[in-house]
């Protein structure tokens, strides 16, 4: 891919016309936006040349072929600049941290082997999936990479605030003793914070690929299957949360996988399949 300073022209090189209201023709020198442009198009993306070859995200103009597309090995949801520090893609780190915590909590809420003590997840939690997660979510932001930021950092503290539930130092466990049923409740109201969190994240998907989006639809399903489980104490459920989970980490093994093999290290590649994609907006 080559280098995007060589397409990117910011407006003060090359400036718009205005009518004689104050508002924006849109007329970008030799290269007209397909759609009409206001002056608070700071946060728009849209399309402009003969065969819309030009995208304009805010203030920025770039050559599509430039741009790196949808795709889960690099938590990047839609077209987007390359950035411009030259890192190493964190998203397969985050994403393995992310795959193996929800594998082994996931396969103890499935039941696997009759298991009912879960706190082996603690260390994989604090470290793998807490700790590791959230630095890959950090470098992710450093890469200008807002939605890899997010998602791995806030996952990240999901695993770390999980984690501390069952270290005693933190008195989480120890202060709903005198009554039980209250942290039931308390671990539904949790996990129903973060499946709604889930549920934005996953609309932020849908013009992404199919796995990319499948990942976060999952996880969502995942978390509310938990939520309801801890309300209605039915373990039927908790079992059904589990196997979700699972798929879940399997997707987001297989996104990991995408982001790190190459023709040059793998004869084996995972293909994106995109999404129906289009610049329309419901609201």
């Amino acid at each position: 891919m080559s280098e995007v300073s060589s397409t990117n022209t910011d407006l003060e090189n090359n400036p718009i016309t205005y009518n004689g209201d104050g508002t924006e023709t849109g007329r970008y020198n030799d290269s007209a936006p397909s759609k009409s442009v206001s002056t608070d198009s700071l946060g728009q993306v849209y399309t402009a040349g003969e065969n819309d070859e030009y995208i304009f995200i805010g203030r920025q103009k770039f050559l599509r072929s430039d741009l790196y597309e949808a795709f889960g090995g690099t938590l990047n949801p839609g077209l987007a600049p390359a950035p411009v520090h030259r890192f190493a893609n964190p998203a397969p780190l985050g994403l393995s941290a992310f795959a193996l915590s929800t594998f082994v909590l996931s396969m103890y809420n499935a039941g696997a082997q009759g298991i009912v003590v879960p706190n082996l997840i603690v260390g994989l939690a604090m470290f793998y999936g807490g700790l590791m997660q959230t630095i890959a979510g950090i470098w992710e932001i450093a890469l200008e990479n807002t939605f890899g930021g997010t998602t791995l950092c806030s996952y990240g503290a999901f695993w770390l605030s999980f984690g501390a539930i069952y270290i005693p130092w933190f008195g989480i466990l120890e202060a709903y003793t005198a009554k039980p049923s209250d942290l039931n409740n308390a671990l539904g109201f949790y996990l129903l914070g973060w499946a709604i969190f889930t549920l934005g994240v996953v609309i932020c998907t849908m013009k992404s690929t199919v796995l990319f989006f499948g990942l976060f639809f999952m996880l969502f399903m995942t978390f509310l299957l938990l939520c309801i489980a801890s309300f209605s104490g039915r373990h039927s459920v908790q079992v059904a949360g589990g196997v979700f989970g699972v798929i879940t980490a399997f997707i987001a093994w297989y996104n990991a996988y995408a982001g790190l093999a190459t023709r040059q290290n793998s004869y084996i590649l995972a293909h994106p399949f995109p999404l129906p994609s289009n610049e329309k907006v419901i609201i």
